[in-house]
């Protein structure tokens, strides 16, 4: 499988979900997600202008890979916490593209995007240590993709973290 190539997350729903696993392999998810703030501060401080580069008129600049990572964390903020507080609760899925499109054109400030994710990271990372491991079982119904667990879609967020990461680098390196 190449890196590069993630399964459609609507056309392959469950192929996405085994391909962020996959990414994470066995380490553990809290320990990625604590890193994963440093990795995008230094990609992006290292970037300089090719960071608004686009590689292509259709993928996502480095800096629009992470508008695109702080939105997951956005929603994966309110689902985690929809799983844990209700009962099943449906968890609606989002265009990602429609969310690039609207919500970041144009892109905003490095600074604004930095500390919105790292405040929901940091946030995020403290309610995972602090529920207890029979609480992480607990689903969601998620509208593309089925029963969701927290630790699931916990897991799956820190591939997802590793999946734009790598993006982001090849956006760079496309760059100049």
């Amino acid at each position: 499988m190449q890196e590069h190539r993630a399964p459609d997350p609507i056309a392959d729903p469950q192929g996405y979900q085994r391909y962020l696993l996959e990414l994470l392999g066995e380490d553990d998810p809290a320990e990625v997600q604590e890193r994963t703030p440093a990795a995008w501060w230094s990609l992006l401080d290292a970037a300089g202008p090719g960071v608004r580069a686009r590689p292509d008129g259709s993928e996502w600049s480095a800096l629009e890979c992470f508008a695109h990572s702080v939105d997951a964390e956005v929603v994966m903020s309110a689902r985690y916490r929809w799983i844990l507080a209700q009962d099943q609760p449906p968890l609606i899925g989002y265009d990602q593209d429609l969310w690039a499109d609207r919500l970041h054109r144009p892109v905003e400030p490095v600074e604004e995007l930095t500390a919105t994710f790292a405040a929901l990271r940091a946030a995020n990372v403290a309610l995972w240590r602090r529920t207890p491991q029979e609480l992480r079982a607990r689903v969601g119904m998620h509208a593309e993709r089925g029963p969701e667990s927290y630790d699931l879609s916990f897991r799956m967020i820190a591939g997802h973290d590793r999946f734009h990461l790598a993006q982001a680098r090849r956006a760079l390196d496309a760059a100049g």
